[in-house]
């Protein structure tokens, strides 16, 4: 494994990120216009629907899923069941767990964004990997 970076190695660093900045600017007008959802809490969303066994998603692993402390998941799960796009559930042989599930509304909404996203990634991804096979080389 090569330690000293080169300047393509640099192209290909800057290059991916210029990328995934272009997805994430088109993401977040996309969520704010189509759903008037913030990214965070359509990681959220988009977390419950692709990890959610038939319980649900706990708020421990939904603070590992988005990488942010488990207070920050509780403030998150609270706007999103104030905005009936997921409900709570509490845990049967522990009533200390609570589950997140998706709502008929949430997973509408989930919906319309997501195939935005599945589009817009289809479009991006060929920049991504290209950058991507350049740092494995």
């Amino acid at each position: 494994m090569k330690t000293q970076l080169q300047d393509e190695d640099y192209y290909a660093l800057a290059s991916f990120r210029y990328a995934m900045r272009k997805f994430l600017r088109f993401s977040k007008i996309a969520l704010a216009a189509k759903g008037g959802l913030t990214p965070e809490q359509y990681e959220a969303l988009l977390a419950m629907r692709a990890f959610g066994d038939s319980r649900g998603l706990n708020i421990g692993e939904l603070s590992e899923r988005l990488q942010v402390k488990h207070h920050t998941a509780v403030s998150l799960a609270d706007k999103l069941v104030a905005r009936k796009l997921t409900k709570r559930k509490p845990g049967t042989s522990d009533r200390r767990q609570v589950y997140l599930n998706l709502t008929a509304a949430g997973e509408s909404l989930l919906e319309r964004v997501a195939v935005l996203h599945r589009q817009e990634l289809r479009v991006r991804s060929a920049e991504m990997i290209d950058a991507l096979l350049r740092l494995q080389k």
